[in-house]
């Protein structure tokens, strides 16, 4: 029987190659995806060392025409991925006043407008049949936003908004599309850990029940 396929959008050493491996331990082929190609490539070979049938392909989340090709490339190649997941964001701190209204688009374009994208390029007929599972990475700034993070924040905040229409809209098409908002910054080896974050994305993928993790300290 055929491997069943995710791809990461957004692949890198921490969370999204995390939830990549959490999948590819399941047995599932693994698409990562990044702008960096030369860091695809010891990705890849740090997941083949694992037993991980894994393949990469280099996107930029702020040119959509780049996803456009990729996505179709996997289709043609393994056939429609059974996961999506999102997980790009442009995380660094502004200063008020600093951000004006093209870059406000450009992060934008590469947090909230790439993710419907590259959902609006698998979300088909087969995807359904699949019972195909969309997943994106959200962020506590949507819950709580700040001055010092206004882009992401408001990003954030309408990439939340989108995953809730969308659960709605895609259920009735066999299709699942969550969100695990992060409340804290990822990294460590305690409970912000990648690689305990992305039990998470599994545990939504097989319960496939409320559309929204909020994953914070508070939860414990």
């Amino acid at each position: 029987m055929d491997n069943k396929t995710i791809v990461v959008v957004g692949a890198g050493q921490g969370l999204g190659n995390h939830v990549a491996k959490r999948f590819g331990k399941e047995g599932f082929r693994v698409i990562l995806m990044a702008r960096n190609e030369q860091a695809l490539k010891g990705y890849e070979q740090k997941f083949v060392a694992e037993g991980i049938e894994v393949y990469t392909h280099a996107v930029d989340a702020a040119s959509p025409e780049t996803l456009t090709e990729a996505l179709h490339w996997v289709k043609s190649t393994f056939g429609t991925p059974e996961v999506l997941v999102y997980n790009v964001g442009i995380t660094t701190p502004d200063e008020l006043g600093k951000i004006d209204c093209e870059e406000l688009m450009r992060r934008y374009q590469v947090d909230v407008a790439s993710a419907y994208h590259c959902i609006s390029q698998v979300v088909d007929e087969e995807f359904g049949q699949k019972k195909g599972t969309i997943l994106v990475t959200g962020g506590g700034l949507a819950l709580y936003p700040s001055v010092a993070y206004l882009p992401l924040s408001l990003d954030k905040a309408a990439l939340r908004a989108m995953v809730y229409a969308l659960h709605e809209a895609l259920k009735p098409r066999n299709i699942f599309v969550g969100t695990v908002t992060v409340c804290g910054a990822i990294g460590g080896d305690g409970f912000f850990a990648p690689s305990r974050i992305a039990e998470s994305y599994w545990k939504m993928y097989n319960e496939r029940g409320t559309c929204e993790i909020v994953y914070t300290e508070t939860n414990i």
